[in-house]
């Protein structure tokens, strides 16, 4: 599936039994928020939480993109979170631990939405190419949590361990050409380390960040998005191309270095 809509830069994660902060939410600068219906919430709130994951899609969330995470294909909830989402407004549906293309294809027609399949164990990310194939899969978003327990990666020893996993999740996407979105970081009052990581996710070459706390916001957001040097030079070259392979301020560029600045200039709003 070749996604249309511009990737978000920040997707923010957040309880759909909150309602205090799905109403705040709507005034947040965040791209997509994410009402979620798995392990943020408990299993006697588990009703409720669809019933308001429901009624919040409807509301709305202003410009910004709204997804439901439904709990697993294993869980007792699956079902009845599937037949919410269908009847739901939401734009995507979130998918945890995604493991084969088939519960991809199967999920995302049930559903009727397109598909974020988070790949959150060793077997989706060898199955990754073959998830973001699917046609329904809108993109993939890196469970890293979950991923880091199954690889037996200590807490707190960083995500080092989780750079080929991160890459690969980066390049099953681009092959079929869909978003690539990394995960979340889990230190809520280390700004810089969350700047250095999403520098790091950019540099892979995922398009935003997954976010657990509104105080992330900001700095994923410049981390993913342009500065005005980066914007006034992709106006320059758009401007300066004339076609094939020419000379731009001391360098070669072709086609595809003007589409990469006009795709950025439209991701910036440029």
């Amino acid at each position: 599936m070749t996604t249309a809509r511009l990737a978000p830069r920040t997707a923010l994660f957040l309880p759909a039994s909150n309602p205090r902060a799905i109403a705040k939410a709507r005034g947040l600068a965040a791209d997509m928020i994410i009402l979620d219906l798995e392990d943020a919430v408990r299993d006697d709130a588990k009703a409720s939480a669809r019933a308001a994951a429901v009624e919040a899609a409807a509301e709305g969330f202003g410009h910004r993109l709204c997804a439901i995470r439904v709990n697993g294909v294993e869980s007792a909830e699956h079902a009845a979170d599937l037949d919410a989402v269908a009847r739901s407004a939401c734009d995507f549906l979130v998918l945890p631990k995604v493991e084969t293309a088939e519960d991809a294809a199967a999920v995302g027609e049930a559903a009727g939405k397109p598909l974020l399949a988070m790949i959150e164990t060793p077997l989706g990310v060898l199955a990754a190419a073959d998830i973001a194939a699917v046609p329904g899969v809108g993109g993939l978003i890196a469970g890293v949590n979950d991923l880091c327990a199954a690889l037996g990666i200590p807490a707190g020893a960083g995500n080092d361990g989780l750079m080929l996993s991160r890459q690969m999740i980066v390049l099953a996407a681009r092959a079929s050409r869909v978003w690539a979105i990394d995960g979340v970081f889990n230190t809520l009052d280390d700004p810089g380390g969350l700047a250095a990581e999403c520098r790091q996710g950019r540099a892979f070459g995922f398009d935003g960040k997954s976010l657990i706390h509104p105080n992330q916001i900001d700095v994923a957001t410049a981390a993913y998005g342009a500065n005005a040097a980066e914007l006034a030079e992709a106006r320059a070259l758009v401007a300066a191309a004339t076609g094939g392979a020419e000379r731009f301020e001391g360098r070669m560029i072709e086609t595809m270095h003007v589409e990469q600045a006009r795709a950025l200039l439209a991701r910036n709003r440029g």
